[in-house]
């Protein structure tokens, strides 16, 4: 067996090293990712979310020809459909930019 016991002549210290480094790594593209924008659409553009990568909503915007007081169920959709959209789209940017520092390691939930 190679030296320290592992495989490959990789040592404990090594290990560890590189586990900081991807961390590290993890971190500053987490902070950068939470600064980002999403943009989502519902109704074929007539409501717009924007979201940061954080999964906060940073503005919504309604088409005027939306609004009808005899249908504001249709509007409420809508902006539920655009919100949720976004929201999924924030956490896929997230699981993708890490997934490029982590090789696609499963880190059972750590992000």
């Amino acid at each position: 067996m190679a030296k320290g016991g592992f495989p490959g002549g990789m040592n404990m210290q090594n290990m560890m090293r590189q586990a900081q480094q991807m961390q590290a790594k993890m971190q500053q593209m987490q902070a950068e990712i939470e600064e980002r924008e999403v943009e989502a659409t519902a109704g074929g553009g007539m409501v717009r979310v924007v979201a940061s990568g954080k999964k906060l909503v940073k503005s919504i915007e309604i088409k005027e020809e939306v609004v009808d007081p005899d249908d504001v169920e249709m509007l409420q959709d809508l902006v539920i459909a655009a919100v949720n959209e976004a929201l999924a789209k924030a956490d896929e940017m997230m699981q993708t930019e890490m997934g490029k520092i982590t090789g696609g390691m499963n880190l059972g939930g750590l992000l």
